[in-house]
């Protein structure tokens, strides 16, 4: 039995969702592999499960008001967030999400949350559309940039009888994400990351330009899970609202030149993943002042290629890091277009994705991935990209170690 668990010390906190049941199992599976763990339930939780059974299965006091005497006189809420390896919340819910990206300490659980020094994973549980609501994806959005680690959601069939993404993961899966946490904890320390990430724009004129539609997402989600583990990241970004990844240090540029250039700059690393979407072609001469409709027709747009960064950063030499990463953006016979490109640019990774209409990869929050090595093809499940990044990370760890 994996051992990660033995003799960590978790704080779980159980909010006011009908998934709160999940939480008793939770415990035991826990429990079973050697993790203390204390509890503090939100008052919603207490419509759902009793303090009693959370107790009788932690065999620790029960917490939930931020009021108590005996308990506060201790200074309990930063305590107990002092005396965890790491914190839990499951479920998780849009509320408790929300007065976590307000900031709010209107409760034990949030005044905990607000005070914590601790990692924190959240399994977000919700009906549909809740999860779905701009806000909540706004507010997901804001927990991760600040390193919140998720589990979940799931896509099912929900208490309320409807069917889609909100599903709270499963114990067992919780409990894998927990143990996944501890095994990487720190796997990259010492080593120093480059990523690029979002879409490159090429001036026309100081008004227009030509670009694609990459969001950042993926590129920021992956340099985001190799800070959690312990590298020293350089995210080198184009334009994107992506907000900057906790623990990184982030370059912003808006050319393809300029991003090899800040490439360049922060080598040497020891793994480079290129995830932008950099522009191919660029105009020779873009005009110094906007163009203006003169009735004879559309202007004449001469293109030059870019540099190839992929490839620069691929090329053997002492610069060179250890382990490189590329993508493939494609939209028909994808792993064969890919294995091409991974030999065409020297790399030692490519990931290749469906980018075709309907998939709606950029601009998504979730992506399908075909990891091509030298030797092998790997397919991933859809997943949401963070957990792309998240899985992606763990294999870095893994291939660097075994060097």
């Amino acid at each position: 039995m994996d051992q990660s668990l033995a003799q960590r010390r978790l704080l779980l906190i159980i909010s006011g969702g009908i998934a709160a049941y999940k939480s008793l199992d939770l415990i035991r599976r826990l429990k079973e592999r050697g993790a203390s763990v204390r509890a503090i339930m939100t008052k919603a939780a207490h419509e759902f499960v009793t303090p009693l059974s959370v107790g009788s299965l932690t065999e620790e006091k029960v917490y939930s008001e931020l009021w108590s005497l005996t308990d506060e006189a201790e200074m309990g809420h930063i305590r107990l967030s002092r005396e965890a390896d790491l914190i839990v919340i499951a479920p998780a819910t849009a509320d408790l999400m929300g007065r976590m990206v307000a900031g709010l300490a209107n409760d034990l659980a949030t005044a905990t949350l607000l005070a914590a020094d601790k990692p924190v994973l959240v399994a977000p549980a919700m009906n549909v559309m809740m999860w779905a609501h701009p806000a909540t994806v706004a507010n997901m959005a804001t927990l991760r940039a600040r390193g919140v680690l998720t589990v979940g959601p799931n896509s099912g069939l929900l208490a309320d009888g409807e069917t889609g993404w909100g599903r709270m993961a499963e114990p067992l899966e919780i409990v894998a994400a927990i143990e996944a946490f501890f095994r990487g904890r720190g796997s990259l320390a010492g080593q120093r990351a480059l990523v690029t990430s979002g879409p490159t724009y090429e001036a026309i004129d100081p008004v227009r330009f030509l670009g694609n539609r990459s969001s950042g997402k993926q590129g920021h989600a992956i340099a985001a899970a190799l800070a959690a583990r312990g590298a020293d990241v350089t995210l080198v970004t184009g334009p994107t609202r992506e907000p900057d990844p906790a623990g990184t240090h982030v370059v912003r540029i808006e050319s393809a030149r300029e991003m090899l250039a800040a490439c360049q700059a922060a080598l040497p690393a020891d793994i480079a993943v290129c995830a932008a979407a950099v522009a191919d072609w660029r105009v020779a001469d873009a005009a110094d002042q906007k163009l203006k409709k003169d009735g004879g027709g559309p202007p004449m747009l001469s293109l030059v290629e870019n540099p190839d960064i992929l490839a620069t950063l691929s090329k053997p030499g002492p610069r060179r890091p250890r382990l490189v990463i590329g993508f493939a953006a494609e939209t028909q016979h994808v792993v064969e277009h890919a294995k091409a490109k991974r030999l065409r640019k020297g790399c030692d990774w490519i990931l290749a994705n469906d980018v075709s209409i309907g998939t709606q990869t950029f601009g998504g929050t979730r992506n399908s991935i075909h990891l091509v090595g030298a030797d092998s093809v790997e397919s991933w499940p859809e997943l949401d990209k963070r957990e792309v990044a998240e899985r992606l990370a763990e294999r870095i760890a893994a291939a660097l170690e075994s060097v």
